[in-house]
């Protein structure tokens, strides 16, 4: 498990928006390094960050006229991935004929999604319907972990482990009541007590003021979604961890919560531009609770993946069932493209 790859034919997320602009950015998923660039029309581009005429990444360059530039040379390369120019080119010479690879990429609901397959993608990305819906505040945390993906999905199916977080947890007493599971997912159904019920204009301060909070029994629903994992809280909260899994010892993922304002009929009859103004300046409002949470989860997570890699042979005792299937979806995954 903890050697595992991934599927290449799914859509991982690779950056937020904002990150990619004019200027190329690196990032690296499963050992694959790719440049990311926006051309004049604003249309975000993937290449692999390399350049065939050194080597070196490209990602250190600059966009020219919609063609990714290397710093070293400045040989160029267009969107597809061929050499477009070649500064010294002599009258006598051809561009080289060296291609590298274009990936398929997507911006959507604030974040670029990749296909890191060989063949052209069949499915769309699995998208956050929550993120322009006026009803759902935002807020984000960034994953960043010295471990493989298994231990961070392994983590977020198991809903045992908000002992670990203490106050920081939204529920508690979590009971696993059914599984359902197919060849791409993986859902897992719990009960919990839950901290928060949004459904007065006050409730929101109950992310701030423990005393305030009405504790209560709810549904609490996780999915591995291959390769992204999403859950629900009632009817008051949604969360999404978005995948990048970078090597067998580094996992980077986008861990996205939801407040619903569902509750509160009244906003429907307030003007769009008004409702705007509250999910914008709303934004992030739980983000020093996901990042104490992330902070907590990393470093058992990371303690995890040190003891396996000096004893891989040491073996775990596991009682939740809901692991089990997800360790075999993960294994089916792979075994797709082997």
């Amino acid at each position: 498990m903890r050697q595992l790859g991934i599927n290449p034919n799914h859509w991982y997320v690779v950056a937020r928006s904002y990150e990619v602009t004019n200027k190329p950015t690196g990032v690296t998923l499963w050992q694959q390094a790719i440049a990311l660039y926006r051309d004049s029309t604003g249309k975000v581009h993937a290449l692999e960050d390399r350049c065939p005429h050194r080597q070196v990444k490209l990602s250190h360059g600059q966009v020219i006229s919609d063609e990714l530039e290397c710093a070293y040379h400045g040989w160029r390369f267009n969107s597809t991935g061929e050499c477009a120019a070649v500064p010294y080119l002599a009258a006598n010479q051809k561009l080289p004929s060296c291609k590298i690879r274009r990936h398929s990429v997507k911006e959507q609901d604030g974040f670029i999604w990749l296909f890191p397959g060989d063949k052209e993608p069949s499915t769309e990305p699995m998208g956050l319907p929550e993120w322009e819906h006026l009803n759902y505040i935002a807020s984000v945390a960034v994953i960043d972990c010295h471990a493989h993906y298994s231990y961070l999905i392994e983590n977020l199916m198991d809903m045992y482990h908000g002992h670990l977080h203490q106050d920081l947890q939204a529920w508690a007493e979590a009971s696993l009541q059914d599984i359902n599971e197919d060849a791409n997912r993986v859902d897992a159904h719990y009960t919990a007590q839950s901290y928060y019920k949004i459904d007065r204009i006050w409730s929101i301060s109950q992310l701030f003021f423990p005393a305030l909070r009405q504790l209560h029994s709810e549904p609490l629903d996780v999915s591995y979604i291959y390769p992204h994992w999403a859950s629900k809280l009632g009817n008051d909260f949604k969360i999404y961890c978005l995948l990048c899994p970078v090597n067998e010892t580094q996992t980077k993922a986008y861990l996205i919560h939801f407040t619903s304002l569902n509750a509160f009929w009244r906003l429907h009859k307030l003007p769009v531009w008004f409702r705007r103004f509250v999910k914008d300046s709303l934004f992030n409002a739980a983000k020093k609770l996901l990042d104490g949470l992330v902070i907590q989860d990393v470093q058992m997570i990371e303690e995890e993946q040190q003891v396996y890699l000096q004893n891989p042979e040491m073996r775990n005792y596991e009682l939740n069932r809901a692991l089990v299937s997800v360790q075999k979806l993960m294994r089916s995954q792979v075994e797709q493209v082997e």
